[in-house]
């Protein structure tokens, strides 16, 4: 039997899966960008974006159609970024008004929301421009509309409207000029294709995550190697988030934005207006947007100097990829510029991707309500395939940091794909921790690229800040290590009995976590812990990173924070949740502290010192 409609479920479902296929095409999208700029961002624009959205959506597992379109409207205006991701959110607000209150959708009011995410994508254009994502659009509601006339199910539908998304993207090089110069096709076009492949890929019951889509990498992307008028655009990409009770107009925003600049997108709903425009001011853009209300956030990208480094970026900057047991936030995995691949969580019955398709919320939630076990795995070595092609599209090599190889087989996945790939620099890194101090290494790892280090150079630093680094763990509970068989079930029992908290370490020596010290009650736990981390930081090194995570116990992450700021004042102190590779087997209540030493005196000129100068 077909799918005969679509609802709360299957919408969530497929943002989650066509998000995910975007994210594997962040590189290609990035490296065939040249339109309206070549500053080489669409890929991570428009991922982000709908990233934004798939986290917003993935906990609501059972909510109605109504609950998933309004919740998606209002994760892409907070999480649009850059055109392409302005656009993106304009469709899906289009698409979310025509489908309004229905609990379910046939194909016939789905058509009705690509032509009003189409059209809504021509109104927020000051000057629109074929050939673009807004031809791709507006020729995909035209393919809807002719395959909901014929009284298809949900999954011939889809086909149909991929297949005349597709033939759209393909025209675009003829209906713009530099396209056709290029090479390529329009890049925010191939991503909305992606969006929609993601989701017949759904349908088709075919993985998202692990299809190799690039055969033959190119060194230099068109983006890098496209010529710029420097009087042909503004300086700066500019955005701003305002939210206010009495937002103008939106076209009045369009038009007061004309004075500062160009390539305006508007968007607004509820109390919320973003704006993108290219201006050679962008403080006098903020100053207008705080008329309208409270400014939530603000960008300036300085779009000549994106295009002026990124020839030198794809030429030298050295590639990274982490599995997600690393523990870095969203916004520092963008920053880094780092490829995440998801290790896989399992509940007995069903298989999730590690912060695509579960978060920490829903996992301790249900660990703590219902005692829902669970467990992880490695993920498949076609995905680190796909990873690594994704970061060579804006590298010449690759450097890919894993959890211990004591702890998981993930480092094992990693190398075996590195051999299979049929790519050449790619090096696979065993960091001998997991958490944050996975983490911390790959913030390391960027830095020393960053500086012109060669990535022989950066993994003999890596593997000398590692051997110098660790953690410690704290488990609020033996429950999870009795069911997981860690711990046997008389220790279990008296442990609970007497309130005994075990302190667990990880150590760079055998990459394995081993029991260190036990107190009694909560409140020993951090004065214990604080005592250990004395006798590992002593003498007091000059440059210290630390990371702190929690499983479902932000008071005990925080006032360990500020107590480990207080007595070893750090670079940096990092915090956040710990997600599934290990929270799933220490439990909620757990947490634990990553310390990372990264003395070196000398790191000038991209040198590594001689043994004798450190």
């Amino acid at each position: 039997m077909g799918i005969a409609y679509v609802d709360g479920r299957r919408l969530r479902r497929s943002l989650l899966a066509g998000a995910e296929w975007v994210e594997a095409a962040r590189g290609e999208l990035n490296r065939i960008n040249v339109f309206p700029v070549p500053d080489g961002d669409t890929g991570t624009n428009f991922s982000m974006t709908l990233q934004a959205v798939a986290r917003a959506v993935a906990p609501l597992e059972h909510a109605e159609l109504p609950e998933i379109t309004r919740t998606m409207a209002e994760a892409c205006i907070l999480g649009a970024h850059g055109n392409s991701g302005l656009l993106l959110s304009q469709f899906l607000l289009g698409f979310r008004d025509a489908i309004g209150e229905l609990r379910s959708a046939t194909p016939i009011p789905i058509a009705g929301g690509f032509r009003a995410g189409a059209e809504r994508i021509a109104s927020a254009l000051d000057e629109p421009v074929e050939g673009t994502i807004l031809t791709v659009c507006r020729e995909t509601a035209d393919a809807a509309e002719h395959a909901a006339t014929d009284g298809a199910d949900i999954a011939t539908f889809m086909i149909r409207v991929l297949a005349g998304a597709r033939a759209s993207l393909k025209r675009t090089p003829e209906l713009l000029a530099v396209l056709k110069r290029a090479g390529v096709v329009d890049a925010g076009g191939l991503g909305f294709v992606r969006l929609l492949e993601g989701v017949v890929h759904l349908i088709e019951g075919r993985a998202t995550a692990a299809t190799a889509r690039v055969d033959d990498v190119e060194p230099l992307a068109p983006a890098a190697v496209a010529h710029v008028e420097r009087d042909r655009d503004f300086q700066f990409c500019t955005e701003v988030l305002v939210r206010s009770s009495s937002l103008p107009p939106t076209i009045k925003v369009r038009t007061a934005m004309r004075s500062l600049g160009g390539s305006i997108v508007v968007l607004a709903t509820g109390d919320l207006l973003k704006v993108h425009v290219h201006t050679n001011t962008p403080e006098a853009v903020f100053d207008l947007a705080g008329e309208w209300g409270d400014v939530v956030e603000s960008k300036a990208d300085d779009m000549q100097e994106q295009h002026e480094t990124l020839h030198h970026d794809a030429a030298t900057q050295l590639g990274l990829v982490v599995d997600s047991s690393c523990d870095l936030p969203d916004d520092t995995i963008d920053r880094l510029g780092v490829v995440l691949v998801p290790v896989q969580v399992m509940d007995g019955a069903h298989t999730y991707l590690d912060r695509i398709e579960i978060g920490p919320e829903e996992i301790y939630r249900r660990m703590r309500n219902d005692g829902s076990m669970f467990t992880t795995s490695q993920p498949a070595p076609a995905a680190f395939i796909e990873a690594y092609r994704e970061a060579r599209g804006g590298a010449r090599e690759v450097l890919c940091l894993s959890v211990s190889s004591g702890l998981s087989g993930t480092f094992t996945a990693a190398q075996t794909a590195a051999n299979e790939s049929g790519l050449d620099g790619i090096t696979v890194f065993d960091s001998r921790s997991v958490s944050l101090g996975l983490g911390m290494l790959t913030i390391r790892a960027r830095e020393l690229s960053d500086r012109g280090w060669s990535t022989e150079q950066v993994v003999a630093e890596l593997t000398r800040v590692r051997d110098r680094s660790g953690g410690f763990v704290v488990v609020d509970t033996f429950e999870t290590l009795v069911r997981s068989g860690r711990v046997g079930r008389g220790r279990g029992w008296l442990g609970r009995l007497l309130h005994i908290k075990p302190i667990l370490e990880i150590t760079p020596a055998k990459g394995k976590i081993d029991t260190v010290d036990r107190v009694r009650g909560r409140k020993a736990t951090i004065p214990r812990v604080l005592a250990h981390l004395d006798g590992r930081l002593t003498p007091r090194p000059a440059r210290l990173r630390i990371g702190i995570v929690h499983a479902d116990a932000a008071d005990a992450a925080q006032d360990l924070r500020q107590a480990v700021e207080r007595r070893f004042q750090p670079l940096e102190c990092l915090a956040g949740d710990v997600t599934a590779a290990l929270g799933v087997h220490v439990g909620p209540g757990a947490w634990a502290i990553f310390y990372q030493i990264e003395e070196l005196h000398h790191e000038t000129n991209g040198n590594i010192p001689s043994a004798g100068t450190l």
